[in-house]
């Protein structure tokens, strides 16, 4: 058994073992079913579909002061691309006080949703939904840094080291204050991770100044700075770079500024958005994905492009329908489109102030410049593993290329030392497929969890639903053969014939449950015991 971790706050030494805090109680005197790191729509989820389950005994903690969703994107005009069912619960549990038309209520908003008569909320919307769900539930604490994970061997428990990284802002409703949750140790027997993603910064960028070059993520806080600059890059032509893209064409504007927009992929193409092609988003994919070799998914995601880097029909229209109007009467479009593009370096000349993008075409294998005064990087975000797991690093089993191997149930592989699980939400594209930054598999994920840390007696999961069978269908039983006995015999192979169906029926159906619906085949001790019958 490692010796307790020790914590600091401000200039006091707390061991891990000091019962400081106040409250009604403290978080070092409870053993949690559940610690989730991260509150991000996902473990936000989790902790929605958890609240008011007597099998667990959660909390959650995030550094931010509040919930807040990709700030630098909730521009004016922008919604979701997912209908408003893919809430935190609805999919999964239609009938629970968090879901989003809960919220409208609770706003007075039903009857102006009603009239809105959209499916696709707008972005800042659903952020003020998630934030209302994270005020509400009792588990949650914002304000909190989760600074180590270290495994117990001799206790089967993970320790927690937490600190208080700031002030929650107002309207946290977390019953216990927030500082009986920082500068100590918790007790948990399971880990979920949903600490997200990070905005990716290709390394052709290292060079450049952050004041002239800066990732989407930060569009809308640093906008302003781009109103004087009279030539602009906007890089990557995913869904983000596409609205960053209308937004400054819809803008005011220094005369003679000139927009450009370059990206790798070949088009500056739509998402995949036909009714049979978003059965890719089911938990019917998600299972076919997870059973493919690991090869063959390295492969897939990217050849999958238009699934989840690709621009919504509504924004390409509005983009060529503000370079249309910009071309009556003889005038000048002011932008350059630029696909099948790879930016290989990018620097900067102070003496001239400005940037030059060395690029190159890919198809015809052509290199030219290209000359900015600020770059806007839509380059997407990239899978991080959080340094609190370094403790640990040692016990978890990572494949080939240094990945996290998750199972079909979320959990990391980790060696037969460790017997609690560790979960993580949106750190397995490489596992299970384009879905995992869906919000539209976002629930049914956290009941997958749930389910297998209750052994399947938290939430009902949905059977099979897609239309589309994904990889090669089972074999087709052979015929009957035809009876052509007396009419006592026929009746006495009818009987048998029937009796065989029955049995036939019942195998199938205790196969679909066992391979289609996830659920826990080692429930931990201590949660049966409190699940309701």
């Amino acid at each position: 058994m490692r010796s307790p971790v020790a914590t600091t706050d401000g200039d006091r030494s707390v061991p891990a073992s000091e019962p400081a805090g106040s409250g009604p109680s403290r978080p070092q005197d409870t053993v949690y079913d559940v610690v989730g790191i991260g509150l991000g729509p996902f473990n936000l989820s989790l902790a929605a579909l958890a609240d008011g389950l007597p099998a667990v005994r959660s909390v959650f903690v995030d550094q931010a002061p509040a919930f807040s969703w990709h700030p630098g994107l909730l521009l004016d005009g922008t919604t979701l691309q997912v209908p408003f069912l893919a809430d935190l619960v609805t999919l999964i549990d239609p009938t629970s006080r968090w879901s989003f038309l809960s919220y409208l209520r609770a706003h007075d908003r039903l009857f102006r949703f009603y009239f809105y008569e959209r499916f696709h909320i707008p972005r800042r919307e659903y952020d003020a939904y998630c934030r209302w769900v994270a005020r509400g539930l009792p588990s949650t604490h914002f304000g909190v840094r989760a600074e180590a994970v270290h495994w117990d061997a001799t206790a089967g428990l993970f320790r927690v080291a937490l600190r208080r990284s700031g002030s929650p802002q107002d309207g946290d409703a977390s019953p216990e204050p927030t500082r009986a949750w920082s500068a100590r140790v918790i007790h948990a027997r399971n880990l979920v991770l949903g600490i997200g993603t990070e905005p990716a910064v290709p390394a052709a960028f290292t060079g450049v100044s952050p004041d002239r070059a800066f990732h989407s993520a930060h569009y809308r806080q640093r906008r302003a700075e781009l109103a004087d600059r009279p030539r602009i890059t906007v890089v990557g032509s995913g869904q983000s770079g596409a609205e960053i893209v209308a937004d400054l064409l819809r803008g005011p504007a220094p005369a003679g500024r000139h927009l450009t927009w370059v990206t790798r992929t070949p088009a500056f193409a739509p998402m995949e958005y036909s009714k049979l092609g978003l059965e890719q988003f089911t938990p019917d994919h998600v299972r076919y994905f997870h059973g493919l070799a690991q090869h063959r998914k390295d492969a897939l995601v990217p050849a999958q492009w238009q699934l989840h880097r690709a621009i919504d029909t509504d924004t390409i229209a509005q983009i060529y329908d503000l370079l249309y109007e910009r071309t009556i009467d003889g005038g000048e479009p002011g932008a350059t489109l630029l696909p099948g593009v790879t930016v290989e370096t990018a620097s900067q000349c102070h003496e001239r102030d400005e940037i030059t993008l060395a690029c190159r075409h890919r198809e015809q294998d052509v290199p030219f410049a290209l000359a900015a005064d600020a770059v806007v990087l839509a380059t997407g975000y990239a899978a991080r593993r959080p340094s609190l797991l370094g403790p640990i690093a040692g016990l978890l089993e990572l494949d080939a290329s240094g990945r996290f191997v998750v199972d079909d149930r979320y959990r990391v592989a980790t060696t037969s030392e460790v017997t609690g699980r560790i979960y993580v939400q949106n750190a397995e594209l490489h596992t299970h497929g384009v879905g995992a930054p869906d919000l539209g598999l976002g629930a049914w994920r956290s009941a997958v969890i749930l389910d297998d840390l209750t052994g399947g007696r938290a939430h009902r999961l949905p059977s099979p639903n897609a239309f589309t069978t994904f990889g090669a269908p089972p074999p087709t039983p052979p015929p009957a053969a035809t009876n052509t006995d007396t009419d006592s015999a026929t009746d006495t192979d009818s009987a048998t014939d029937s009796a065989t169906d029955t049995d036939s029926a019942t195998d199938t159906a205790a196969s679909i449950r066992a391979a289609d619906v996830p659920g826990a085949t080692r429930p931990d001790p201590g949660i049966l015991d409190r699940v309701r019958p």
